[in-house]
């Protein structure tokens, strides 16, 4: 979808409101970013509709915040402009010191089928909700919360890691929240600072991930540099780490603690 120029709109719209600004219909010949990196609006509020169907049981306590984290070294991750563009309907989303960020629900750009477009382009950032329960010891998450992240971001399309036709066909095929249901889904998270290990806790029980859940199963994949141009872990290889989600043998309050590197 083609994303308007700001250069051009700031004559247009100076005079409205920076909340949302009305636009007549256009036809673009040129933009300012020929390659965006940007998400469907429509899917996102599906996300967020999802988190709000499904929080009560997974995360009664927590919150929805959509995030953006760097794909490539060269991103500048500083000082990131977005804007929810549709036919009729342009509105700026304000972005935290964090990279994180939520969406307010317009039913305009909902109907057109509006794009979420950062000044960024294609594949040189990756997107993930972040659900976190408030109050938890540092170092730590709540099975819940990441369980419902991994829902609502296949339900928001925040995934992007296809490398040919064949591997976009079979990503239609999983990317439903259902495949997070699966015992030990490939769904990659990832940690705030470089992981040394990670350890599921729950009462007397207390489990270590295994090293091929961490770091995007860099020990099981020889092959693992020819691969990351075509993950969104790129150069987040050293926080990544996968859960079994659907081993309900771990409840939602299991706590997921986290040993990192500097702290060892």
């Amino acid at each position: 979808m083609a994303v308007l120029a700001f250069s051009c709109l700031s004559t247009r719209v100076a005079a409205q409101p920076a909340s949302e600004r009305v636009l007549s219909a256009v036809t673009i010949s040129a933009k300012a970013n020929p390659d965006p990196v940007e998400k469907s609006y429509r899917q996102m509020v599906r996300g967020m509709d999802l988190f709000e169907q499904e929080r009560a049981a997974l995360s009664p306590q927590a919150t929805l915040r959509f995030k953006l984290l760097p794909r490539r070294l060269d991103t500048d991750m500083r000082r990131i402009e977005m804007e929810v563009i549709g036919s009729t309907v342009d509105f700026a989303v304000p972005i935290a010191p964090d990279g994180t960020f939520t969406l307010a629900r317009n039913p305009r750009a909902y109907d057109e089928n509006a794009q979420v477009s950062p000044n960024r382009r294609a594949l040189s950032m990756t997107w993930r909700t972040e659900i976190r329960t408030p109050g938890l010891p540092a170092n730590t998450r709540r099975l819940g919360d990441l369980r419902l992240e991994c829902r609502v971001g296949m339900q928001a399309g925040l995934l992007s890691n296809s490398s040919n036709v064949v591997g976009r066909m079979v990503k239609a095929l999983l990317d439903t929240p259902a495949y997070c249901d699966r015992q030990l889904p490939n769904y990659l998270f990832f940690a705030d600072r470089p992981l040394f290990s990670v350890a599921l806790a729950f009462g007397q029980r207390r489990e270590v991930l295994s090293i091929d859940k961490l770091y995007a199963g860099a020990s099981d994949d020889p092959g693992l540099k020819e691969d990351l141009p075509y993950c969104d872990c790129e150069v987040l290889v050293d926080r990544t780490y996968i859960l079994p989600l659907g081993d309900r043998s771990w409840p939602d309050d299991t706590r997921v603690e986290f040993d990192y590197m500097e702290d060892e």
